[in-house]
């Protein structure tokens, strides 16, 4: 019957080991072998953390979380070092062994190597990231391309989008891609104070210009010489203080408070709002001279509701940030919980879902984000009595996916296909699965 066993088991891709209420291992298979690096012969009998050095084995050993609460574990996530000391990553499932008298004669384990996953979604991440902003939309990939371009030129840039879309984030690049990468990049949020101080913090003062001046200060674009000044939120700044911005940027130079004598500075000027200034301008609260001055190469990032298929990517990218911070080990999210969070508007955008993912972080105590870490709001318990929640299903995400993608190619059925990465035929199949309402044009003409 043993040799019958091992059979089955060496027939397992999986990894696979037993063993009994001493943790000692009974059976080892071919595929843990391969795993391991460990041979079958020196595994069995050997206490089974001998084996494995597996980063949970002290404080989070699935197998005695099994035998402890008598349930089995499913999907954790682990890393062991095999016998040549490589860093192996793994997903663990946990079972309690009985005889036919339901006696506990031992336990089993599985485990799957990670290696391929995890270098697969490194090279993912690599494809479809640009210093640090996570995209594979069509939207994002355009700007991707633009980024090198405008980072090459000495023009001035103006960054359009809602909160927390990343402008800053743009703005780094743009610098760190340019000629100007070695100097300083200097970030100031111009909502974040009163005017007078804003006015300082820019252009600086001289002791004596005020009570409180007790010695100079240099302002942020005298730091930022010979870089790039960041102004965030430059829709929010007063009238008065456009005056005196529109002047540096005119002459070139600044003037600290209480001095007489003006500063030249070479700086780059990328600035951002979640404002439409163009309105402003037409409404009289924003110069035009001014805006002119600063809408030299324009930049709109979308919201996250206009890119959705960046969110399994970026959640991605956000777990495995979180996991390098708080040295944790977790996989990512469950079907369950990914099929909500595609769903949900992000009002905040990315800086919403990073807060999501960072809060589940904190209540997840396995090796996957489940539907019940999320807030309370995004979970099923948030419906009212009268009101029916069921999370999103796979089929009704990838007809999700489809709508948004034939809506923004204006129902073109080929380009939607190419940027969904399959083909018009598979497309056409897709649409009349799921019942996809498409939209009233083909991106070339009207129906009849």
């Amino acid at each position: 019957m043993g040799r019958r066993q091992d059979v089955i088991l060496d027939s397992i891709n999986e990894g696979v080991f037993t063993v009994d209420p001493q943790w000692r291992i009974t059976a080892f298979n071919r595929a843990a072998e391969r795993i391991t690096g460990v041979v079958r012969k020196d595994a069995i009998g050997k206490a089974c953390c001998d084996v494995f050095h597996a980063s949970i084995c002290e404080k989070d050993c699935a197998l005695r979380k099994t035998f402890e609460t008598g349930k089995p574990v499913v999907n954790a996530t682990a890393h062991i070092i095999n016998q040549q000391g490589r860093r192996v990553p793994i997903r663990i499932s946990t079972a309690i062994l009985k005889d036919d008298d339901h006696k506990v004669i031992g336990g089993v384990e599985t485990f799957q190597d990670l290696s391929l996953v995890e270098q697969l979604q490194k090279q993912l991440r690599s494809r479809y990231t640009f210093e640090d902003i996570v995209g594979r939309s069509p939207a994002m990939m355009r700007l991707f391309e633009l980024l090198p371009q405008i980072a090459a030129s000495r023009s001035n840039v103006l960054i359009e989008g809602p909160s927390g879309t990343g402008k800053e984030l743009f703005a780094r690049a743009i610098h760190n891609l340019s000629p100007r990468r070695k100097k300083p990049f200097i970030a100031v949020n111009c909502a974040a104070l009163p005017d007078t101080l804003l006015e300082s913090e820019l252009f600086g003062y001289k002791a004596g210009a005020f009570t409180d001046a007790r010695r100079d200060k240099a302002g942020r674009f005298v730091l930022a010489e010979g870089g790039t000044i960041f102004l965030d939120e430059i829709g929010d700044i007063s009238a008065a203080l456009q005056v005196r911005l529109l002047r540096v940027l005119q002459e070139r130079q600044v003037e600290p408070l209480g001095s007489v004598r003006a500063i030249p500075v070479d700086v780059r000027v990328v600035a951002a709002t979640n404002k439409d200034l163009a309105k402003l301008v037409r409404g009289g609260k924003f110069r035009d001279d001014l805006f002119y001055r600063i809408h030299v190469v324009h930049m709109q990032l979308p919201s996250l509701k206009q890119r959705r298929e960046d969110i399994p990517l970026l959640i991605d990218h956000i777990v495995a940030k979180f996991n390098r911070l708080q040295n944790k080990d977790i996989a990512g999210v469950s079907l369950e919980a990914l099929a909500r969070l595609m769903e949900h508007d992000f009002p905040g955008n990315v800086r919403e879902l990073e807060n999501i993912i960072e809060q589940a972080f904190v209540l997840c105590r396995g090796g996957i984000v489940e539907l019940h870490h999320l807030p309370p709001e995004l979970r099923p318990a948030a419906a009212g009595p009268s009101e029916s929640f069921s999370p999103m299903s796979l089929q009704a995400m990838e007809a999700l996916m489809i709508t948004e993608v034939l809506r923004r190619h204006q129902g073109n059925r080929r380009k939607a296909a190419n940027d969904l990465g399959i083909d018009a035929s598979t497309l056409y199949r897709k649409i009349k699965r799921l019942k996809v309402d498409v939209p009233e044009t083909d991106g070339r003409n009207r129906r009849k």
